[in-house]
């Protein structure tokens, strides 16, 4: 049964932003699930470029019934510089994908995406402790992803970002807590016992796999955080192998209860 949601003039406003902005399913669903939760408030689609990023953060903020902004690519790294406070999570990463009003007016993030993968992939059959991981993408999501993955016990990571400065940089953030675990990757998974795409590749039918996927075995676990298509090509592939696999869906599915608890703890929402 479709359910009908609040709108009227006392109900609160939560954003997300992106570039693109089309692919993302949260809007109906946190929607729902606020107001199943009783708040009479709901989320709506913001397209912005990074050029008008800084520009869009300081005028919307001046909404008095804004209470959150739920944060999408490419905008993660960005928009840490617009929150005055952070999880330490946010803070080791320099990234945020939700955040939610201070006392003062000011913005408080937190970066629940790695969180929320990991969820996933437990739910999906994999227990990540012990096992060497591949992960292509090293941007927000794709650092959030990789710092998951080390705090739930990976015994190796290799990174593979054709941008090959953003790979280096997130290595070394995080050998620092980590000394010895981490890698340069590269496309091919071989020898691997999980292998992640966290990276924008797949989102286009002319794109392509961001993994060899020639190279995989049924024995692997394959992962994707890309929500449209449901299913990708990659994860296509994995599955014909026989792989155990997560998909974006899956994902986001974690990391919405992730954000609605971090919207609903303190802030505005808060009860």
């Amino acid at each position: 049964m479709t359910q009908t949601l609040q709108l009227d003039g006392a109900t609160r406003v939560l954003a997300i932003v992106g570039d693109p902005i089309a692919q993302v399913k949260s809007p109906a669903g946190v929607s729902a699930a606020l107001q199943q939760q009783g708040r009479n408030a709901i989320l709506v689609p913001s397209h912005v470029s990074p050029a008008n990023l800084d520009a869009y953060v300081k005028g919307i903020s001046l909404a008095g019934n804004l209470d959150g902004i739920i944060v999408t690519v490419p905008h993660k790294f960005a928009m840490f510089a617009q929150c005055s406070s952070t999880s330490d999570r946010a803070r080791r990463l320099g990234a945020v994908n939700v955040m939610r009003r201070n006392a003062d007016g000011s913005w408080h993030g937190d970066m629940c995406d790695g969180a929320g993968y990991v969820a996933a992939m437990r739910e999906a059959g994999c227990q990540p402790e012990g096992k060497r991981a591949l992960l292509v993408g090293a941007g927000g999501a794709g650092s959030a992803i990789a710092l998951a993955l080390l705090e739930n016990g990976v015994s190796q990571l290799a990174i593979h970002d054709a941008d090959t400065s953003r790979r280096d940089q997130l290595i070394a953030r995080l050998s620092a807590g980590f000394p010895g675990q981490l890698a340069i990757g590269s496309n091919d998974p071989s020898g691997f016992a999980i292998a992640i795409n966290a990276s924008p590749t797949g989102m286009q039918a002319s794109d392509p796999l961001p993994i060899d996927a020639g190279k995989l075995n049924g024995s692997m676990f394959v992962g994707d955080v890309i929500t449209a298509p449901a299913v990708t090509p990659l994860i296509e592939n994995a599955r014909a192998l026989g792989c155990q696999t997560v998909v974006g869906g899956d994902m986001f599915a974690a990391v919405r209860e992730l954000m609605l608890d971090f919207l609903l703890a303190q802030g505005p929402l808060a009860r």
